[in-house]
């Protein structure tokens, strides 16, 4: 099995990428500077001169806020770049993970969001993701759409990076505290990633690190786990604008991985704690 991973420059498609090889199963992670997936001939030139079994597309456009402003460039990227993808696939008969998001949701209630729950982007982002699903869903008999929340990784910037700047900076915080999901590690969802393009169980799927906080949870658990005295201060959306709307209920239901008989991942706090130990081992 041959695989090609996009977005290598960024926090998933890295550690799948270094993850894979150290399983000794070749690999080849590329990102921009290796060609634009909004060039069409240029992603179907490289993928077949590679010719992967699998193809594992990270690559994604994901400023949320500044796709308000440039939604043309951000469905360029993550719509019709993703069919540009899928359209290199089928030239060389390979089955695909795309990486999508609880954005494609509409952030409403309370219950966890199901697979199968109907569309309801609230941003220009999480409408571009629906785009890059839907070329995958038309296109595709073999697929794999992971759809997951509040990534961090080591290779990039992300929420836990943030608290710690900012713990390490300031007395306190001000942390949205009606904003509930799952953080999820980068690590074990490449873990996941890894086991599943053995298979065949195709379909979409949820997955995330176990147990829903919200983002004024999470921040005062990097603060005591890092030994931080920042007193996190929760606080509604409405105090905290951003350009792109944000979902209150990223909440996601990951029982169909189980269904399907894939490992959950780890828990949020164990995640957090493996992951704090790798920022201490890589010096950041």
């Amino acid at each position: 099995m041959k695989v090609l991973v996009t977005g290598v420059a960024g926090q998933l498609g890295h550690d799948v990428t270094e993850l894979l090889e150290s399983r000794g199963v070749p690999c080849r992670g590329v990102d921009l500077a290796d060609f634009d997936l909004t060039d069409g001939a240029a992603v179907k030139a490289w993928v077949q001169d590679y010719a992967p079994d699998v193809i594992v597309h990270c690559a994604a456009y994901t400023n949320v806020d500044r796709a308000e402003s440039e939604p043309e460039i951000c469905a360029a990227v993550n719509g019709m770049g993703t069919m540009n993808m899928v359209r290199a696939a089928l030239s060389v008969n390979a089955k695909m993970v795309y990486i999508s998001t609880d954005y494609v949701f509409p952030g409403t209630g309370e219950k966890p969001w199901e697979p199968e729950d109907e569309y309801g982007p609230q941003n220009v982002y999480g409408m571009s993701k629906v785009q890059g699903e839907n070329a995958v869903r038309s296109l595709m008999t073999r697929f794999f759409i992971l759809r997951t929340s509040w990534v961090f990784g080591l290779n990039g910037r992300n929420f836990v990076r943030t608290m710690l700047r900012l713990g390490a900076e300031k007395p306190e915080v001000r942390v949205v505290a009606d904003q509930i999901g799952s953080p999820t590690y980068t690590r074990d969802l490449a873990a996941l990633i890894a086991e599943m393009i053995g298979t065949e169980k195709y379909g979409i799927y949820h997955t995330r690190n176990e147990g829903f906080v919200s983002w004024a949870d999470f921040a005062r658990m990097i603060m005591e786990k890092a030994g931080l005295p920042c007193r996190v201060i929760p606080v509604p959306t409405s105090e905290y604008p951003t350009a792109a709307r944000r979902p209150l209920n990223s909440r996601l239901n990951a029982d169909k991985l189980k269904d399907a008989g894939f490992r959950p991942l780890p828990s949020v706090e164990d995640a957090l704690d493996r992951y704090l130990a790798e920022l201490k081992a890589a010096g950041v």
